[in-house]
């Protein structure tokens, strides 16, 4: 049995995106990057029992939430007036985290079964991550009743509407749950073959319509920048806005080592995104895409990769 505490340098690694949202929301909902400056580390801990059996794994992070100013210019970019117009007070997020890890099963020698399941807010990476500070999503697909189909997720730690931009000027920390498991099996000492699995959810709490929330704010705000209305006729009758999301992944894969070393991978992932956006509306997405009428839809895809590793 061990344990660990830490402080880490939170300010790449362990924190995706701030909004501010009086600097706009495109059209597929994502703004500027509008964290503030470092002040305090990230505090991670652990508690971990390793026998011949397997592993399990309990640890948590405490993170704070800091944001730039109330008044940014395009892309979330400081000017003249940012200074002296102040900023939203910061608050303190975190996650927590269980994992087991059972080897020595009946299927064989070395074989291994992982779960792992999360919990986050104000600290999304925990849950959703990759080496870029705010992994988002964004997919096009076909439609039958709009030009093209659209899915996105904006995987944020906080988001924020100024007082003078008709908020609440505090920060509203988003929530998201995780849960990842695998399966390995060792055909001989040669080959092995994984299956599996994650999920992933995100949420913005409150409601639309309540602008003293997260969901009530962001949907005001992604109204506003993308100019959709009923009395415009840029969305339809069944439209809804919501920015909650979740991501599933199911793959599988299989290794070949032939030589200490070295590994050859051949593996096949399939991905959805679940949005819960409805309807259509006329956005204008970054180029090539032309400003045209889009169906809010989910979206799925398939990857098939392979690999060939060499260590030394």
């Amino acid at each position: 049995m061990t344990g660990t505490i830490a402080l880490e340098d939170p300010s790449v690694q362990d924190r995706t995106s701030v909004y501010n949202l009086s600097t706009g929301l495109n059209a597929v909902g994502t703004s500027g990057y509008a964290y503030g400056g470092t002040h305090a580390p990230d505090v991670v801990g652990n508690l971990k029992v390793d026998q011949d059996w397997g592993r399990f794994q309990l640890s948590a992070a405490a993170h704070e939430v800091d944001a730039s100013y109330n008044i940014l210019g395009a892309g979330a970019v400081p000017t003249n007036l940012s200074e002296i117009s102040g900023h939203p007070d910061t608050k303190w997020g975190g996650s927590v985290q269980a994992a087991l890890n059972l080897r020595n099963i009946p299927t064989g020698p070395g074989d291994d079964i992982k779960i792992e399941g999360s919990y986050a807010k104000g600290l999304t990476k925990n849950i959703i991550a990759t080496s870029a500070p705010s992994p988002n999503f964004a997919m096009f697909g076909g439609s039958g009743r709009a030009y093209q189909s659209v899915g996105f997720g904006a995987t944020t730690d906080a988001v924020f509407l100024p007082v003078l931009n008709g908020g609440t000027g505090d920060l509203k920390l988003t929530e998201a749950w995780g849960f990842r498991g695998s399966f390995t099996h060792n055909w001989d000492a040669y080959w092995n073959s994984s299956i599996f699995g994650t999920g992933s959810w995100v949420h913005y709490n409150g409601t639309v319509g309540d602008l003293t929330t997260a969901k009530g704010q962001y949907c005001f705000q992604y109204m506003a920048s993308n100019k959709l209305s009923a009395a415009a006729g840029t969305i339809s009758a069944d439209f809804s806005c919501n920015p909650d999301f979740a991501v599933f992944q199911i793959g599988f894969n299989t290794k070949w080592t032939p030589v200490k070393n070295l590994t050859f991978t051949g593996e096949l992932q399939y991905v959805h995104l679940d949005q819960n956006f409805a309807g259509t509306a006329v956005l204008t997405p970054s180029a090539p895409k032309p400003t045209a009428s889009y169906e809010f839809k989910d979206q799925n895809t398939l990857l098939l990769q392979v690999r060939a590793q060499r260590n030394f």
